[in-house]
C-alpha cells in the first residue's frame, strides 16, 4: 500500500513546573530556598530521510507527541528536558496547517530538519524569587504547555525524470531495464499503483539519473477517474517528463491520440506540468503495424523521438545515455 497524503495529530511537550523547596540541613535551619526550575518540553521536529519512500506509518498512527519536561527539585536540581518527539518523513513532504491551509514547511532534501512545534518552557523554581525583601519565597510558576496541532502531510516525489504513459504502455518494463525499482510488471493495466523511484547509475558509479514511474494515466485522470488525479501532484516536481507511448496500438490503441490525451491531462491539472522539457519515447516497435505507426507519430508530433522494445531490448542503451545527456542539459 503506497500512502502519499495522511492527517496527522502532534503534540509537542509540556514544560516541568518550578519546584519549592528550602534547604533544610543542620546547623542551618534556615538555609533558605533551593527549589530548581523545571525541564523544557520536548519539540516536534521533521527529519527528511531519504530512506523513507511513503506516509505509511503516518496513517495508522495518526498522533505523536514529545516528552514533557521533569519538574524542578530541591538543591536546585534542574528538572530533565523532555524528549523531542522525530518523525521521519520522505524527500519532497509537504505540510499543511490544518487551521489555516497554509504550508507550514516543505521538506526536500535528505537530512533536514525542522522544528515544527516547539516544546513549552519550563517553570521557574522558588530560588528565583529570593531578594532582599523576600528571604524565604513561596511563589513557583507552572510549565508551559507545548504547541500543538493538526496537519496534513503530503508526499510530492523528486526525481529528475517523471515516467508518464497510458497504462500498460511499458512503464514497469522500462522502470526494470533501466534501474533497481523492481517494478512489478504484467500484461494487464495498472500494475503500477503507486509512485516508485528509480535510480540509472551510469558507468563509474559518479553520474546518477533518478526516474519516478507515475501510475497509469487515462482520459479524465484530472476528474479523479483511473487512480485519479492525487498521483499528478507527484509530476510537479521532476525537471523533465518522458512520455512512453505504445506505438505498435495494442487494443487498438492510436499513439498520436495517446500522447494528445497526456497532454491534454497535465494541462488540465496545472499548466506549469507542459513547461517541463519533454522526452518522448515509442515502445513495442517489435510488434506488427508499429513502424508504420511510428512514421504517423512522428508527422503528427513534429518532435524527436526515441524508439525503444522493452522487449527486445532494442534502442535500451541508447535511451540511457539520451536520458543522461538530456538532463545534464538542465543541470
Amino acid at each position: 500500500m503506497f500512502i502519499d497524503e495522511t492527517r496527522i495529530i502532534l503534540k509537542a511537550g509540556k514544560g516541568g513546573d518550578g519546584c519549592l523547596s528550602f534547604l533544610r540541613e543542620k546547623y542551618r535551619p534556615d538555609g533558605g530556598p533551593n527549589g530548581g526550575d523545571g525541564g523544557r518540553g520536548g519539540d516536534i521536529i521533521l527529519l527528511c530521510d531519504r530512506n523513507v519512500t511513503d506516509l505509511t506509518r503516518y496513517k495508522f498512527s495518526p498522533s505523536a507527541h514529545a516528552g514533557d519536561g521533569g519538574g524542578g527539585r530541591g538543591s536546585n536540581c534542574h528538572g530533565a528536558d523532555g524528549i523531542s518527539c522525530i518523525l521521519r518523513v520522505p524527500e519532497g513532504t509537504v505540510v499543511i496547517n490544518g487551521e489555516t491551509g497554509a504550508i507550514a514547511v516543505e521538506l526536500l532534501e535528505d537530512g533536514e530538519a525542522v522544528t515544527l512545534l516547539m516544546g513549552g518552557r519550563g517553570g521557574k523554581g522558588n530560588a528565583n524569587f529570593k531578594s532582599s525583601v523576600n528571604r524565604a519565597p513561596r511563589k513557583v510558576t507552572l510549565g508551559a504547555v507545548g504547541e500543538t496541532g493538526e496537519f496534513t502531510f503530503i508526499l510530492k516525489t523528486i526525481a529528475d525524470i517523471g515516467l508518464v504513459g497510458f497504462p500498460n504502455a511499458g512503464k514497469s518494463s522500462l522502470m526494470n531495464i533501466l534501474t533497481n525499482a523492481g517494478q512489478k510488471s504484467a500484461p494487464y493495466p495498472f500494475t503500477t499503483l503507486g509512485p516508485k523511484v528509480g535510480v540509472i547509475i551510469y558507468p563509474g558509479g559518479h553520474e546518477r539519473r533518478t526516474i519516478a514511474d507515475i501510475p497509469g494515466l487515462i482520459r479524465g485522470a484530472h476528474e479523479n477517474r483511473g487512480l485519479g488525479m492525487k498521483f499528478l501532484r507527484h509530476i510537479e516536481r521532476c525537471k523533465a517528463l518522458l512520455f512512453l507511448v505504445d506505438v505498435a496500438g495494442v487494443d487498438g490503441r492510436d499513439p498520436l491520440t495517446d500522447y494528445a490525451t497526456l497532454l491534454c491531462e497535465l494541462g488540465h491539472y496545472g499548466g506549469e506540468l507542459l513547461k517541463k522539457r519533454r522526452f518522448i519515447v515509442a515502445n513495442k516497435i517489435d510488434l506488427p503495424g508499429a513502424e508504420e505507426n511510428l512514421g504517423i507519430f512522428r508527422r503528427g508530433t513534429g518532435e524527436e523521438i526515441s524508439v525503444i522494445s522493452c522487449a527486445t531490448g532494442t534502442g535500451i542503451e541508447k535511451l540511457r545515455e539520451n536520458l543522461r545527456i538530456f538532463t545534464q542539459a538542465m543541470d
